[in-house]
């Protein structure tokens, strides 16, 4: 499955550079990945921005309205999406104040990391580290037993 991560920004602080892009590579083992970074002045254009880079593709938004899933539960996601035809998913992470109601309602699904408030940064280390190891389950790899 080819999967597009979509972040308002990028990784600024040192550790958060060097976790990205850890968990980028690792994740590439298994994925096909895009990032593609976008900016805007206002949440607005920040939210339109994100739906342009998504295009058709079905958007999964971080938001802490969404559903919170356990490791497994998103390893299972993701393959039942796969197996159902999807050949890519979008997954975007907004800007400090996060998406409009006008792009959460058009997103295919919205995802929650948990109900702390994570700084962006983390955040974008959070999420692929939690894709590479749904990844790591759904091929049956010790990584997330560790």
């Amino acid at each position: 499955m080819r999967l597009h991560i979509i972040t308002v920004g990028e990784p600024k602080l040192a550790y958060a550079r060097a976790g990205w892009d850890e968990y980028e590579k690792r994740l590439r083992r298994y994925h096909r990945l895009q990032v593609t970074r976008v900016t805007g002045r206002t949440q607005a254009q920040e939210s339109e921005a994100v739906r342009r880079a998504a295009g058709r593709t079905p958007l999964l938004l971080l938001d802490p309205r969404g559903t919170q899933f356990s490791s497994e539960g998103l390893s299972a996601y993701l393959d039942a999406q796969a197996v159902g035809g999807v050949g890519e998913l979008a997954l975007a992470i907004g800007g400090p104040e996060g998406h409009t109601d006008d792009l959460r309602a058009g997103a295919h699904r919205l995802w929650s990391l948990g109900q702390l408030t994570l700084p962006h940064d983390l955040a974008m280390v959070v999420l692929l580290e939690a894709l590479y190891r749904a990844a790591t389950i759904s091929a049956g790899e010790p990584y997330h037993r560790a």
